[in-house]
């Protein structure tokens, strides 16, 4: 049982860009802390956080895991998150419940695709962030750089702490500004001395630079800078700190993880800066505090759901979660009996009395709790706002070789489905096939092998297909649609007049009404409403969903007796779908941002390549030494494209995508 109190717990994400060194900070934080006796190398297959035998073979994270560890006093709960595009939703999930975050960035690359990316998630949840410029010791990496594209990528305002001591392989240390004091690393072991000669002058160049800018966006700061002319580290780190928390700027150090150089300032950082749960706003409808004896509020956010027992990771918002205990699902209504509270150390857990307010556990008991369902008090319910899972974007059929094994295919596709909400798995009407649907090629790839390793099914995957959606450019007015229906008994009769017009922007669904006089009385717009709604799950185009398209319901009667809130549902449904058959429609393909990072030699083949993709060039320029060109190529067109890219390139190329949204398909 924890006893310490909110203000010296931290709970953060590590994120960050595929390859950019987040697994190994985390690993280094854990040795550092105490919390593992070995460092775990990624290469090696050998780190905590990465544990799934596919996390280890592939070299990457698949899925969040969380480990406890402690630094200066305080406990630190972190949750490594992927980093590829097709993973993003687990990194939705665990920003979700995070307090703080530390964003990983590669000293030579700078901003990249997926780091904007989990940027902007993390905007989204309000979750303050520091930044960490990693792997300092690679050639061309570049502190400046990378602090420029923070600024010009992000849209923030980044404030370096550290000035780094050597450049590229001589990269030995960093220099703290706010303190002024000089840290250099060898083979691991930290020594603090005075800032060298060397960099004397620049360092205090650059701590003045950062007192002004401080200055400028803290007011207590300016207060201090007006009258002193200068900062004292007491104020900066206060400063620091309620400028993070606000989300107004970013304190960014450096280090090289690997080399072990830097890590223990980015804890200290953590502790400094980082908001505690206490530090949060309150949740709920009431405002429920971090406090252990308030009424119990825990979100649930993920599920494994294994074969040897089904376990839930929660969030403790509010209250205390007792082992024994029996709490309420908000989302089902049911109430679940707690049998036993986890501490999690990634794969590992130790057996805990309760989790408190700010907490981070699993809990075993639950049977039918799903990631984003609200745990509570049943005699206090509350509902919070989960996170939302991201729309599939590519399918494949799978089947087993064997038909016996057709029910336990399944159960296994319900429980990928249960621990991995962006996984979908539907059966296709007309071929009668099973389809699982995900964020990406590698997404399905990993599920499927699962199957297969976890599960100990022989299946086959077909070729995967994105998800076309059919949208309206050329819309109808004044369409009538009468429905009349008589079998004996009460019949349905419901009458309306449409407009549907193309949308402009994002938005996918707009539905208004301009009936005067009553003609049809609210509840029944509500109901061609939701008869629009049911009619824009096919379109005549494909049978694909109809999405950009604006419904407004004009005139419309009703029968004294016969009108109801089903039939002018059907009404609303079979008006659209004739409506849609009436207007000009497109088909739109879903389209993806891909980044390609080459030598210069073959940046010709893979313009030709990105071509004959359908692929459109937005951007390319040069970076320590390589060439990096952006395009928009349709996701269809990218299955297949790592290995093409390896052979065009020896193995030298390497290229990442982001979801785009959709374009006309030709």
């Amino acid at each position: 049982m924890r006893s310490l109190p909110n203000t010296q717990v931290r709970n953060l994400g590590i994120l960050a860009h595929v390859d950019a060194g987040k697994t190994t900070v985390t690993e280094r934080i854990l040795f550092l802390t105490g919390a593992v006796h070995k460092r775990g190398e990624v290469h090696e297959g050998t780190t905590v956080t990465d544990f799934d035998p596919q996390e280890r073979e592939r070299g990457i994270t698949i899925s969040s895991a969380a480990v406890t560890c402690s630094w200066a006093g305080h406990r630190l709960t972190l949750i490594d998150t992927p980093g590829h595009v097709d993973f993003s939703d687990e990194v939705e999930r665990a920003l979700r419940v995070l307090d703080g975050a530390v964003a990983v960035f590669d000293a030579v690359a700078g901003v990249e695709p997926q780091s904007e990316s989990v940027w902007r998630q993390a905007d989204r949840y309000g979750v303050p962030r520091i930044a960490f410029v990693n792997k300092m010791d690679r050639a061309g990496a570049d502190l400046d750089a990378a602090v420029d594209s923070i600024r010009d990528r992000l849209g923030t305002v980044p404030l370096p702490v550290q000035l780094p001591l050597g450049r590229e392989d001589g990269f030995r240390g960093v220099v703290d500004l706010v303190r002024m004091r000089a840290y250099a690393w060898e083979d691991g072991v930290r020594a603090e001395t005075e800032v060298p000669a060397g960099v004397r002058d620049e360092a205090v160049r650059r701590r003045r630079l950062l007192e002004e800018a401080v200055a400028e966006l803290h007011p207590d700061a300016l207060d201090e800078f007006c009258v002193t002319g200068s900062l004292a580290a007491g104020t900066l780190v206060r400063a620091l700190r309620e400028l993070t928390l606000a989300g107004t700027a970013v304190v960014v150090l450096c280090g090289a993880a690997y080399r072990d150089r830097g890590v223990e300032p980015l804890l200290d950082a953590v502790v400094a800066y980082l908001p505690a749960p206490a530090d949060r706003p309150p949740v709920g409808g009431g405002g429920r505090a971090a406090d252990p004896d308030a009424p119990l509020v825990a979100l649930a956010f993920k599920v494994s759901a294994a074969p040897t027992g089904r376990m839930t990771y929660v969030r403790v918002y509010a209250g205390t979660l007792r082992q024994g205990s029996t709490v309420l699902d908000t989302a089902t209504g049911r109430t679940e009996r707690i049998s036993r509270v986890l501490l999690v150390q990634a794969d590992r857990t130790v057996d805990v009395p309760v989790g408190l307010a700010g907490d981070i556990v699993a809990v075993v008991g639950p049977k039918t709790v799903r990631a984003g369902a609200t745990l509570c008090a049943p005699e206090a319910p509350v509902v919070l706002e989960p996170p939302v899972p991201a729309a599939p974007v590519v399918s494949v059929a799978v089947e087993a070789r064997r038909s016996t094994d057709t029910g336990r295919l399944a159960t296994a596709l319900a429980r990928l489905a249960e621990e991995d909400p962006s996984l979908v798995v539907r059966a296709d009407p007309e071929t009668g096939q099973t389809v699982l649907s995900g964020l990406g090629e590698l997404h399905l790839e990993v599920a499927v092998e699962k199957l297969r390793r976890e599960r100990g099914l022989e299946v086959t995957a077909g070729r995967p297909q994105v998800a076309y959606r059919e949208t309206v450019t050329e819309g109808v007015t004044g369409l009538l649609y009468r429905h009349v229906k008589q079998d004996g008994g009460a019949g349905q009769f419901a009458h309306v007049v449409i407009d549907v017009q193309p949308l402009d922007g994002e938005e996918e669904f707009v539905f208004t009404s301009t009936v005067t006089g009553g003609r049809v009385p609210q509840e029944y717009v509500r109901a061609v409403e939701a008869g629009c709604r049911d009619a824009l799950v096919d379109g005549p185009l494909g049978g694909h969903p109809v999405t950009g398209v604006r419904v407004t319901l004009t005139d419309g009667a009703t029968h004294p007796k016969d009108s109801s809130e089903p039939a002018f549902r059907a009404a609303g449904r079979f008006a659209l779908r004739e409506a849609l058959r009436s207007s000009v429609l497109t088909l739109l393909e879903p389209v993806a941002d891909v980044t390609v990072t080459v030598p210069a030699d073959s940046v010709g083949t893979v313009l030709g390549d990105l071509a004959s993709r359908r692929g459109r060039v937005t951007d390319s320029e040069v970076r320590g030494g390589t060439s990096v060109v952006t395009a928009t190529v349709p996701l269809a067109e990218l299955f297949g494209y790592a290995t093409r890219l390896r052979g065009r390139t020896q193995g030298r190329g390497t290229f990442t995508t982001r979801p785009a949204g959709y374009a006309p398909a030709p």
